[in-house]
């Protein structure tokens, strides 16, 4: 048996090679042996999965295995969104939850993530105690076969929605919305966001328009269900000839955003994020801490200075976003793969909430998606990101991050080097503001190189230093 490690957010692999269902069993009883050794025996766990390639029966077989092991199982009755299941382990009073996902990865993938009673991501302490807690061997797993655990109660089907739609009331009022007589294209990637949208904002003037909204795993028009480009080509040539206001995406579990504007242009994680933060902000006139990543805008930080709020900063991946959110009350948290949270809710990414708060400040302020990042440009002034994803050969992993130590670059794309910040990678902060983040990924064997200036005639100079630097270029 392989040794399991979690990354980013949670263990992921490749279906058949070590995503297998012995190796699932085995996460499953790792995250049992963690629970019961927090003194958590007979509690309800949420168990919940996406539309990819088998991921039903890998949640029955992770449902099997905490029943086996005297845990009891809220199992959700079809595909659902990763917020929806974050937010049922809080509505059913849960100790945690296991989702069945690989989220963004490709068709070839499937993933295994874990969650707390808040529904928010375990910090990384906790995931090092439960990947010391999973069986070298599968026949150490405890399991009861799925009929026998419903027979007996320990396993029970449900439906998350309702109480998820009702809470989604509850943080905004969605009848602005229905009334605004928008065209809005929702590109679901095949994944779990479909329908959503449909559904919450129908039997008004707004008109939803739907496509990838078929389960599909192979994912067709993209290379994997990420909401970037390319993968979001599709969606904004649709957009376009649909003739919409806007094109809201999700990505496959549906707990990332992206966005399109009126024009057919993409609009990038960062630039939402700052559009977030500023609709709650401004719009709403909600005051609270804001927790960033160190891989996502500067914007936020001239939002917190103009706004009078704390920006906190930490690691990539919400296992540090998480926590930090619970511990500061933040107003929102997010990355910048697309993921943001926010205060009221539950500490998770939420791609729904987010596209219709999204919806709302198009609605309060009359602004096309354009002009509301003309309006953001206003406050923080402009901000040009990109990012270069480049496989590598893990042998080099050590040779690579020595060689970026060492190199002490005194400008990079052609602005100073003002200092190194190694907290999550290795982040090169830039005069004015802007920075280089060059990041293994964690969990695939893909380096990031990430950049965020104020002209936009320095992103390829930028990034191309980052790439050397790197020794990819």
């Amino acid at each position: 048996m392989n040794q399991i490690r979690f990354g980013t957010d949670g263990w992921r692999g490749r279906i058949a090679a070590d995503y297998t269902f012995a190796n699932v069993r085995r996460c499953a009883q790792g995250f049992a042996n963690y629970l019961q050794e927090q003194g958590h025996q007979g509690e309800w766990i949420v168990v919940g999965y996406d539309k990819r390639f088998g991921s039903e029966d890998f949640a029955a077989a992770c449902a099997e295995v905490l029943a086996g092991n005297g845990l009891k199982v809220w199992l959700t009755q079809g595909a659902t969104p990763t917020p929806v299941i974050a937010y049922a382990v809080v509505e059913r009073g849960a100790r945690g939850a296991i989702n069945i996902t690989a989220s963004h990865n490709p068709p070839h993938d499937n993933g295994f993530k874990v969650r707390d009673p808040n529904g928010g991501a375990i910090a990384p302490e906790g995931l090092k105690q439960i990947e010391a807690a999973i069986p070298e061997s599968e026949e150490d797993v405890r399991r009861m076969p799925f009929a026998q655990a419903i027979e007996r109660d320990h396993v029970r089907v449900f439906d998350p929605a309702p109480a998820y739609k009702q809470h989604l009331r509850e943080l905004i009022d969605l009848q602005p919305i229905k009334d605004a007589g928008l065209t809005v294209l929702v590109d679901a990637m095949w994944g779990n966001g479909a329908g959503w949208f449909s559904d919450l904002l129908g039997g008004g003037r707004t008109k939803v328009i739907e496509i990838h909204n078929t389960r599909n795993p192979s994912f067709p028009e993209m290379a994997r269900p990420e909401p970037i480009q390319p993968n979001v080509d599709a969606g904004l040539a649709a957009a376009l000839a649909q003739r919409a206001d806007v094109l809201i995406i999700t990505d496959g579990d549906a707990d990332r955003l992206g966005l399109g504007d009126e024009n057919g242009q993409f609009v990038d994680q960062l630039r939402v994020y700052g559009l977030l933060a500023l609709y709650l902000l401004d719009v709403r006139g909600q005051r609270g801490p804001i927790v960033r990543t160190l891989s996502t805008t500067s914007m936020l930080d001239k939002l917190g200075e103009l706004y009078a709020v704390p920006v906190y900063q930490t690691g990539v991946g919400f296992k540090y976003i998480a926590p930090k959110m619970m511990e500061t009350g933040a107003l929102i948290g997010g990355e910048e793969s697309g993921g943001y949270a926010f205060r009221g809710h539950v500490p998770e990414r939420d791609g729904i909430l987010s596209g219709l708060y999204i919806l709302d400040m198009m609605c309060r302020l009359d602004k096309k998606p354009s002009e509301l990042i003309e309006l953001l440009f206003t406050k923080v002034g402009p901000h040009y990101y990109d990012r270069v994803d480049r496989t590598f050969d893990g042998a080099r992993r050590d040779e690579i991050r020595q060689g970026i130590l060492t190199a002490n670059p005194q400008t990079i794309g052609g602005l100073k080097m003002l200092g190194l910040d190694t907290t999550d990678g290795f982040k090169f902060n830039l005069e004015g503001g802007a920075w280089l983040l060059i990041r293994f990924s964690g969990t695939e064997p893909i380096i990031r190189v990430y950049c965020e200036v104020h002209q936009q005639e320095r992103v390829e100079a930028v990034l191309e230093d980052g790439l050397k630097l790197a020794g990819l270029e």
